[in-house]
């Protein structure tokens, strides 16, 4: 149902005869008139920075962004995360830009000013279609005569509609408004505490604040929860029986140092738990420092949210697989049984025959599949790194460390699945701290001492025949009886040949939709070539060779390098002609693909299916000059 004030705002604007079709406000001040605007509104911006700046802490992370307008709807000041800030200046929504409904149609801050009272526009509630993307709540902030002189705006995406954020602006307006009307230092300081404590309890983060002594002064409700203890409990208690870092915190707060999303241990009920954490300072007008508040995440909520957000996520499934093959179905039937299963898979097969996709569908198929699925290449990270890449490490445990470390890839995938692929490349050492996890169930982060308990599924994969590694000394003979629990073996292309006819087509229409090009018809007796042909880079090569067909848009650019039979003798003078000029067709593959993605070396491998390291030894092969 439409609302009363919408309707009222639309009728206004057709009357102003604005464009739903327009981009930007019909008016935008800059230079000298911004500037005088800015100063003539000091006060307000001045007094209202603060609340804006609480607001948006508070909300960090979950894509909103606030603005605060003259009482003619003038943006004055804009804050919040930097990704949606980039959306909303591209719609030039920036100090100077108009926001009233005269010059940029019905949205909260013009609406709520022609109103008088607060109000929430979201999607197509907007007059402007460019706007239908967001949902506003703003409010007007009126002055002591009652006389309104400007507004503020909490704006996000519209998947992000909550009627609680109009209330959250409506108490910060109101702190504005209170502070602007009081000019008692203590009255001031009981509004702004009010103001905090609903929002303390508007979030889903775990506040307390506390004095220099380290004693707690006010808590939200989420933190009890978190720690298991009842909130009037934890009030006047030492902070440090909770936050065993409490004097590190207190340190970076009177020095005035950031402490944003530091991983730290904190004294629960029942265990020591890994929380997120943040502190803020309690300042003074002559920069003294009172008090901190701190602000504690659920560190396995904010990593989902984190893995949603940078897809840390498995995207293939068993039904997407193509393949009728006998050798082919078995290995997908097995996997399917053991999805669920807690023990270690160890899946094995020839480079290039879909290792990570198995993986994937896995974890899909699996309890695990709304948890992340993360990976890491044995193969592709340096020695000296990958103890740190799988453990995480605490700050200060080696020159260059982040400031509050790191968590590794067992803490990242807790509740999911942890990929190690390439698992033969492990150098010894690591592999014996691997099974000790593996073993555990626990894992210390490197310069730490804490063990962090980790739920997570293992599968790991690798291309060489682990056995012989383990007769050579190459791999230790526990780790792999104890990665190698469900063994998952992928046959190879040239064993599963009633499946490539299917994967030309599937490859066909891919790649023909990829390039934008047509598909190359192939005749019954150029297929049976292809079935001939051995494929020793599997369904990898298969793929490469397809695409090189969609482009040339001939097949006869590939039939010479396809041998006549599957199984050859030892090599000759034809088949060492083949091998050269398929190495002259991957050269030209490699020189496109670099150039395509602006010589990008972690994304070109990833196009070619390949590691980085290998695709540095193919470009020092080939000669291949890099900008």
């Amino acid at each position: 149902m439409t609302k009363d004030y919408t309707s009222r705002s639309f009728t206004r604007c057709r009357n102003y005869g604005l464009d739903p079709a327009m981009v930007y406000s019909r008016r935008i001040l800059t230079g000298s008139e911004l500037e005088e605007r800015l100063k003539k509104n000091k006060e307000l911006i001045v007094i209202a920075e603060p609340f804006i700046r609480q607001l948006c802490d508070f909300l960090k992370g979950t894509g909103f962004f606030s603005i605060l307008t003259d009482e003619e709807g003038c943006i004055l000041k804009v804050i919040g995360d930097e990704d949606i800030l980039g959306e909303a200046y591209a719609l030039k929504m920036t100090p100077g830009a108009f926001m009233n409904e005269e010059n940029i149609g019905t949205n909260a801050m013009g609406t709520a000013l022609a109103e008088g009272f607060p109000v929430q526009i979201s999607g197509e509630e907007h007059f402007i279609k460019e706007y239908h993307r967001w949902t506003c709540s703003g409010a007007p902030i009126r002055d002591d005569d009652d006389r309104i002189i400007g507004s503020l705006d909490l704006t996000g995406n519209t998947d992000n509609v909550n009627k609680h954020t109009l209330g959250m602006v409506v108490a910060a307006v109101s702190a504005i408004e209170k502070t602007l009307k009081l000019k008692k230092r203590n009255e001031q300081l009981m509004n702004n505490n009010l103001f905090i404590e609903k929002l303390m309890n508007s979030f889903q983060a775990g506040i307390l604040s506390c004095n220099l002594e380290g004693e707690i002064q006010t808590t939200n409700s989420q933190i009890s929860e978190y720690l298991g203890i009842d909130k009037g409990a934890l009030l006047f208690q030492p902070v440090e029986s909770l936050i065993p870092s409490w004097r590190e915190i207190r340190d970076a707060a009177v020095a005035g140092e950031d402490f944003q999303n530091r991983d730290l241990f904190l004294n629960t009920k029942s265990r020591k738990v890994y929380f997120n954490v943040s502190a803020y300072p309690v300042s003074h007008n002559d920069g003294t420092v009172s008090g901190v508040i701190i602000t504690v995440k659920d560190v396995k909520r904010t990593r989902k949210h984190a893995n949603d957000i940078i897809g840390r996520k498995a995207i293939y499934t068993f039904d997407k697989m193509i393949g009728v093959s006998k050798a082919f179905t078995e290995a997908v039937d097995f996997a399917k049984r053991v999805a669920d299963s807690k023990s270690t898979i160890l899946i094995t097969g020839e480079s290039g025959t879909g290792k990570e996709i198995f993986a994937q569908s896995i974890h899909n198929h699996s309890g695990r599949r709304d948890e992340a699925f993360v990976v890491l290449n044995c193969g592709a990270i340096p020695r000296t790194l990958i103890e740190s890449e799988l453990f995480g490490y605490k700050e200060g445990a080696f020159t260059g460390a982040r400031k509050g470390g790191q968590a590794g890839k067992f803490e990242i995938a807790d509740g999911g699945t942890l990929f190690l692929d390439e698992i033969g490349e492990m150098p010894l050492d690591m592999q014996v701290k691997l099974l000790r996890v593996l073993e555990d169930g626990v894992v210390t982060r490197v310069g730490g001492h804490d063990s962090i308990p980790v739920d997570v599924r293992i599968i790991a994969a690798t291309n060489k025949d682990l056995t012989y590694e383990v007769q050579d000394g190459l791999f230790r003979k526990d780790l792999y009886y104890r990665l190698n629990v469900l063994p998952v073996r992928l046959p190879s292309l040239r064993d599963r040949v009633e499946d490539i006819p299917p994967l030309i087509d599937f490859y066909s229409k891919k790649l023909s939709r990829k390039i934008n090009k047509r598909e190359v018809d192939i005749s019954s007796g150029d297929m049976e070539k292809f079935c001939s042909y051995p494929w020793p880079g599997n369904i990898r090569e298969l793929e490469n060779m397809m695409e090189l067909i969609i482009n040339s848009e001939k097949i006869s650019s590939v039939l010479p390098l396809i041998q006549q039979k599957r199984n050859t003798t030892a090599p000759d003078k034809s088949s060492s002609l083949q091998s050269a000029a398929l190495g002259e067709v991957e050269e030209q593959h490699i020189r496109r693909i670099l150039e395509e993605n602006d010589y990008n070396i972690s994304i070109s491998a990833k196009k070619l299916g390949i590691g980085r390291n290998t695709l540095y030894r193919r470009i020092q092969s080939y000669q291949i000059d890099c900008p």
